[in-house]
């Protein structure tokens, strides 16, 4: 039984060595073929395979065959070669030999071992041979060939199994897990396969320890408790399970495992560091969070401190202990981060409350502020370069300036500098802005320094400021005014004046000119400002001065800027003319008692140079001293009394001269007579010299001369005097709205002003002075367009009110401003924001009722209206809970199971309403925790189980490990089990690990099933659960197959014929098995062979028989390959080859080249045209002249005699008959095939005849003459469709492709036709009682062309009277039906309409391929008629 054993187990040994060579198979052979059939070439002489490969036992007997799994051997081409084998290397010890074998066509090569040498096979020495095997033909010299043969030796149970080291001992904690693997047992077995399987078992009954079978490895089953036991001495034996099955305990040694269980503290605390950087905005930072673990239980698990034991000298870091396991590193006070620039190291070191204590390995943290520095922010620009008009108002934006990333306490503030002044920086923004008008500056370039206080990051700005003629040209002096002497020569300089202009270029370049309305004796020179005489100067006929105005202008642009400056030339007199009197020569009387002091006369000079200064003085006459002549004023008056002269001076003679200081007059006299009486005097008579008049006329000249520039001083200036201020345009508003979304340069509002004045002085400049509190506007100097030049934010402010200031450039400027309110409409650019940030968290009973609200999550929205308005929703995909949309309150939607889902992490959206736009959103979590409630019984993983054991397994293993899973925490998910049965002791369980053992040896001859009934029941309070589940246990059993089954032959032939039914029996095959009961019942099948599939083989008696009718035609033989197997647990079995050889008949009709034949020939082909030749051939006819007596006839589709075909040949040719394509297109002939045999055979094959189309028909119309009636036409009608005159053709292809013409009847043209639809159309108007006469040409694309005419009369009527009544079909909707193979013009169908007295004309609307394939007969529609004659 030992020897039979060792072969069921050899068996599989082959199986791996077949499978390794397998791609030697795939190798081209140039001396083997194919199994499976003869070689073709007779001379081809080889092997089937280049290698082959065989088994055989290891001790086994003498003359035993080497088993293969294919044939092995050569194809005979010829029958009567007689094949030889011989071994010609690999067998140096001569343990085999080689043997022919020769059934059919094939010759075996069979492998044996040689008598006397079965005990020299020993797999354990050499467990292969490879042997080269010669094949060759006796008589023939040239025929050999090779090939190798892979021996086998297969193993045979003769070794036991034995332990390496035999003691082994382990140290474990108390708490280890159960299951949880301890060690592992090793033992080896020389054998291979299943010969070397052992089994490991304890020799005494263990419960708190399992040892896997087959691995060794031994496993905790029970909880351990030291205080109980602290040692366990385990004996393990190992069983050879061969020698086990032929009866022997199997034995062959022990081995000892000694476990030490330890309560230690196990595992030191890990700990895991986050570090956080905190900016230095923070007040209390976190700067990092270090989580410690410890894998150790109950207090040896616990985290007593961390501590900080290097890096903080100073103390100024502690750790704070924020929940089980984790700390928080913070700062004890203020750190002074200047000092650590790089941050600190701090070492950490974690301690448990172990016995003994654990300390973690040290954690090196690095902790660093994040402090904004500058390579975290910088500024946008590097450098910030700026132009500015100078005369950029108070207001202007100059630049805004920004680093990135901005923070939101950033700070911008302006470097003081010499010129900063000008400027001011919005602190929050970042712009820059003019404070006052650069025109008071003295630079051209301006720079200046922005630092932002926080991140201490400085940039400049460069501002450039472009020259505008905003300076007027300033003379060195107020006014000039200077004396000239009259005498002075012409073109003789008198005067330069001189002005200064500040601008730049064209704007500072200063030309001069004289303004005056009368004419001057002056010129200036206009580029150097010289005045010069131009006539003489006389200061008595002319004015004494010249008062006139000069005008400095600069070139600047758009406009010109002057200024003027008066200029006084006084001429200087020359005493150049001598006093004159006006009278003359002069006589009077006076009373003797004149009064004295009274005035006797006044003496009058004129001096025409200097009329102020004339003295008068007596010469002679007065030498008594009587009278007195005043020298300014020539009053002649008595200085003593008369009455004391003596009579002898009663007369006077008095000799006055006048002089201007420099010429004395010509003298006068004056005679004074003095008489007695009291009668008046009559005055006194002089001669008068008309030296007043002349000097009045001398003098009036001057004079008007003089007045007249008083005129051009009142003169009004209107061009060069700022006189009107700039005003706001009437249409101003009070306050405009601005959508805060604004893109930024987007237009807000343009203000318009004006200002009556010209050139500078109308010119205006538009500022925001004031209001512009965010920078987020900014307005064009020169147009007033206001523009966004900040992004608005309503949120922040809703409501700004600019200052808006206008400046006129004259001078000097004027201004005028006005209060804009700028309302900030609402945009959604916020999302709505949760009030709590970081997320919700809260912890529920998982058996929470349905609809209980359990938090409320609340946003705001700082937009307004639908904006602000927020609607709530849940994000994540959940039954279990939903939210109230409205106030965000969360409820209990579905049940809950914390054992399902322990906890619930929601996302959910508050969305606003905005209905303009798209909607703004913001998304928080929500993580619902499921508190436990003792609600779920254990439940088994899986449901059901199932085990299989094998028979021989020992007592104490582990059959089945139970799995629970019980989701309830504490007690509730602690489990126990038990077997509610156990079969009479043959099963136990652990109660706590679930581990079920076997108590008794199984037999799979007595029992093959056991299904044990466990319960697991927790400890949950107050009600504990339970559940049961079911362990079906199915014994395996071992193999005890002994013996393979055997056949008496090696081989077997057999005989069919063709044709024979399914079901013939060819022969039996019987095979012998020495095992008893199942294993050596037998079983036969057929797996491989060319006849697989068309043989079967009865399972049980071995009878092969036909599945499928045969055909020797196909193939003439088969090769079977029969295997008998037994029903062992590891079936054994043997094959068999058994060749087939098929027997022929005659059952084969003759068969055509094809199944169907297609052909064409031309209509009206002459006779004997050949059209096709049938092929065909009978397999069963092998002699080439049976070909011979094959017979063709047609016996169906040629009634007419078309056709006429070969009897011998098979060739078909036309007759006398004509072929008309338009009668019958093609023709279909049934041709019969014979063959000659005694019991003929016959098939038939179709031949399809296609008739190829001539042109033989012209085209026809419908009809000959067409009638229409249209109404009439006007001339912008032209071009609508008349009638279409169409044609067919029964021809097809090009010879029925039809173009139409007008031939006759178009002579003016006044009709064209479609050429491919006929649709005739008029081009001109026709009128009412017109008639025309067409003639249509068809012709066709033929060779050669036909064609064929029709007439077309056209009656022109006057056009109906609308009717008022609608028109109306008699049906609302029409079905007609058409065959396809219907006729052109035949009748589709009648439409009609409702009786009316108008004439109606008909159109088919619709696609243009539905117009073309249909239309209306004129015959049909009478007198109401299409318009085009067709439809479609």
């Amino acid at each position: 039984m030992d020897v039979n054993m060792g072969q069921w187990a050899g068996m599989r040994a082959p199986l791996l060595g077949l499978a390794l060579l397998l791609l030697l198979l795939k190798l081209p052979l140039s001396c083997s073929q194919s199994t499976q059939g003869a070689p073709q070439d007779g001379h081809n002489f080889g092997f089937t395979h280049a290698v082959y490969h065989a088994t055989v036992y290891e001790n086994s007997a003498a003359r035993t065959f080497a088993n293969s799994k294919v044939k092995m051997g050569i194809h005979l081409a010829q029958h009567s070669w007689e094949v030889r084998f011989r071994i010609t290397l690999g067998d140096d010890e001569g343990l085999f030999k080689a043997e022919e074998f020769v059934l059919g066509d094939f010759c075996f090569l069979r492998i044996r071992t040689k008598g006397g040498n079965a005990a020299i096979l020993n797999r354990e020495i050499q467990d292969n041979y490879v042997l080269t095997v010669k094949a060759s033909v006796k008589g023939e010299a040239f025929l050999e060939t090779w090939t190798k043969v892979s021996i086998q030796v297969l193993d045979m149970n003769d070794l036991r199994p034995l332990f390496s080291p035999t003691t082994y001992s382990v140290t474990i904690a108390e708490s280890t897990p159960l299951r949880t693997s301890i060690a592992q047992v090793t033992a080896t077995d020389a054998d291979i396969g299943s010969n070397g399987e052992f089994y490991y078992f304890f020799k005494e009954r263990m419960e708190l320890f399992a040892v896997h079978p087959t691995s060794g490895v031994v496993s905790l089953s029970g909880k351990l408790n030291v205080d109980d036991q602290n040692r366990y001495d385990l004996e393990i034996l190992a069983v050879d399970r061969g020698m086990k099955l032929y009866g022997n305990n199997g034995v062959s040694s022990t081995a000892k495992l000694f476990v030490h269980v330890e309560r230690v503290n196990e595992h030191a605390p890990v700990m895991n560091v986050v570090t956080h950087s905190p900016t230095w905005l923070e007040t209390k930072p976190v700067y990092a969070i270090v989580t410690v673990e410890d894998l150790d239980e109950g207090i040896n698990g616990e985290i007593d401190s961390v501590d900080i034991v290097s890096g903080d000298p100073s103390e100024k870091f502690f750790i704070e202990r924020c929940e089980e396991g984790e700390f928080a590193i913070k700062a004890s006070e203020s750190v002074q981060w200047e000092i650590y620039p790089y941050g600190c190291n701090l070492t950490l070191q974690a301690k448990d409350r172990g016995a003994p204590q654990k300390i973690s390995a040290v954690k090196v943290v690095h902790i660093i502020l994040k402090k904004r520095q500058t390579g975290e922010a910088q500024f946008e620009k590097e450098f910030y370069e700026v132009c500015l008009n100078e005369i950029s108002p108070p207001g202007t934006i100059v630049e805004v300036v920004k680093i990135k990333p901005e923070p939101d306490d950033t700070e911008y503030i302006l470097a003081p500098s010499r010129n900063s002044a000008f400027f001011q920086m919005n602190a929050l923004t970042g712009v820059i802005s003019t404070t006052t008008w650069l025109t008071q500056g003295t630079q051209d370039v301006i720079s200046l320094e922005v630092l932002e206080i926080g991140s201490e990051l400085k940039v400049k700005v460069r501002v450039t400021i472009e020259d505008a003629n905003d300076n007027t040209p300033t003379f060195d002096q107020s006014s000039y005014e200077i004396f000239v002497n009259e005498s002075v020569q012409v073109g003789t300089d008198v005067l330069k004046v001189f002005a200064v202009d500040e601008d730049k270029g064209e704007n500072g370049y200063i030309t001069y000119s004289i303004s005056s309305l009368l004419p001057l004796p002056f010129k200036i020179n206009q580029f150097s400002g010289i005045i010069r005489t131009t006539k003489e100067l006389d200061f008595e006929s002319s004015p004494e001065s010249f008062v006139f105005v000069v005008r400095a202008s600069d070139w600047g642009s758009p406009y010109r800027r002057e200024s003027e400056v008066n200029v006084s030339i006084h001429l200087e007199n020359v005493n150049d003319n001598k006093p004159l009197f006006e009278n003359v020569a002069c006589q009077g009387v006076i009373l003797r008692d004149f009064p004295v002091e009274a005035v006797i006369t006044t003496m009058s000079a004129i001096d025409i140079d200097e009329l102020e200064l004339v003295k008068y003085k007596i010469i002679s006459g007065n030498e008594l001293g009587y009278f007195d002549l005043n020298p300014d004023s020539g009053v002649l008056a008595l200085r003593r009394p008369l009455v004391t002269a003596s009579p002898k001076n009663s007369v006077f003679n008095l000799k006055i001269t006048a002089t201007d200081g420099e010429n004395f007059s010509d003298p006068m006299f004056v005679n004074i007579s003095v008489v007695q009486g009291k009668s008046p005097p009559t005055g006194f008579n002089c001669e008068e010299t008309r030296v007043a008049q002349k000097l009045a006329e001398k003098l009036l000249k001057k004079s008007k001369a003089s007045t007249k520039p008083k005129i051009e001083e009142g003169f009004i200036d209107l061009f060069s005097v700022n006189r009107q201020t700039p005003r706001f345009d009437k249409t101003f508003p009070r306050d405009i709205a601005v959508r805060e979304d604004q893109m930024i340069g987007s237009s807000v509002f343009k203000v318009n002003a004006y200002d009556g004045d010209t050139g500078f002085n109308g010119q205006i400049l538009y500022s925001i002075s004031d209001g512009n509190t965010d920078s987020c506007f900014t307005i064009d100097m020169e147009t007033g367009l206001i523009s966004v030049f900040l992004p608005i934010d309503r949120e922040k402010r809703d409501r700004y009110l600019l200052n808006l200031t206008i400046f006129d450039l004259g001078l000097p400027r004027k201004t005028a401003w006005r209060l804009l309110s700028v309302y900030i409409e609402d945009a959604n650019d916020n999302a709505p924001q949760f009030l709590q940030e970081g997320g919700y968290t809260i912890v529920i009973p998982e058996n929470t009722p349905i609809g209980t609200e359990v938090i409320q999550v609340e946003a705001t929205d700082k937009d307004l209206g639908p904006n602000g308005e927020i609607v709530y929703s849940v994000l994540t995909i959940t039954t279990q809970f939903s939210i109230n949309s409205t106030n965000g309150i969360v409820y209990v939607a579905g049940q809950l199971d914390r054992e399902f889902t322990s906890s619930f992490n929601l996302k959910i959206e508050a969305r606003d309403r905005a209905d303009k736009g798209s909607q703004r959103l913001s998304v928080t979590s929500l993580k619902i925790i499921l508190e436990d409630v003792n609600d779920c019984p254990p439940q088994f993983i899986p449901n059901v189980y199932k085990a299989k054991a094998l028979e021989d397994l020992p007592v104490g293993t582990v059959v089945a490990w139970l799995e629970t899973l019980d989701p309830d925490l504490g007690l509730g998910g602690q489990v126990r089990y038990s077997l509610a049965n156990n079969y009479n002791g043959w099963f136990e369980v652990d109660r706590a690990s679930g581990a079920i053992r076997l108590t008794k040896e199984l037999d799979y001859e007595i029992q093959q099933f056991y299904n044990l009934t466990v319960k697991a029941k927790d400890k949950g309070r107050p009600v504990s659960l339970l559940s049961v589940t079911f362990v079906e246990v199915e014994v395996v059993d071992v193999n005890e197959n002994l013996y393979a089954p055997y056949f008496s032959q090696f081989a077997l032939t057999a005989l069919v014929k063709e044709n024979d039914r399914i079901g013939t029996t060819l022969l039996r095959v019987t095979a012998n098995d020495d095992d008893t009961g199942r294993d050596g019942e037998i079983q036969y099948s057929i797996r491989d062979g060319s006849g697989l599939g068309r043989f079967a083989i009865d399972e049980e008696t071995g009878m092969i028989y036909t599945t499928d009718v045969l055909d020797r035609e196909t193939k003439d033989s088969y090769w079977l390959t029969v295997y008998a197997s037994d029903h062992g647990v590891i079936p054994q079995f043997t094959t068999i080859e058994v060749f087939v050889q098929v027997e022929d008949i005659n059952d084969n009709a003759p068969l055509t080249s094809e199944p169907l034949y297609r052909r064409s020939v031309p209509e009206n082909s002459p006779r004997d045209v050949s059209v096709i030749q049938i092929q065909a051939q009978d397999p069963d006819t092998t002699p080439p002249a049976a070909a011979d007596r094959l017979n063709y006839r047609i016996i169906s589709g040629n009634p007419q005699n078309f056709f006429i075909i070969n009897g011998r040949t098979g060739l078909i040719t036309t007759t006398s008959r004509k072929l008309d394509r338009e009668q019958q297109t093609e023709h279909v002939l049934e041709v019969l095939v014979s063959d000659g045999g005694p019991s003929p055979r016959q098939t038939t094959v179709w031949v399809m005849v296609q008739v190829l189309d001539e042109n033989d028909h012209k085209p026809t119309f419908p009809e000959k003459v067409y009638q229409v009636k249209l109404p009439e036409r006007e001339r912008k009608k032209k071009g609508e469709p008349i009638y279409r005159v169409f044609a067919y053709d029964r021809d097809e292809g090009p010879n029925s492709d039809i173009s139409y013409s007008i031939v006759d009847g178009n002579e003016d043209g006044k009709f064209f036709i479609d050429p491919k639809t006929a649709v005739v159309s008029s081009r001109k108007a026709f009128t009412a009682g017109s008639y025309d006469i067409l003639t249509i040409k068809a012709t066709d694309n033929g060779r050669p062309q036909k064609s064929s005419t029709a007439r077309l009369h056209i009656e022109w009527v006057r056009r109906p009277t609308p009717s008022t009544l609608p028109l109306l079909f008699d049906d609302p909707f029409y079905n007609f039906t058409v065959m396809e193979n219907d006729k052109v013009a035949e009748i589709v169908g009648v439409v009609s309409l409702q009786r009316s007295s108008a004439h109606l004309w008909f159109d088919i609307t619709g696609p243009r391929s539905f117009r073309e394939m249909f239309y209306i007969l004129q015959s049909t529609c009478g007198r109401n008629c299409s318009s085009e004659g067709i439809s479609l």
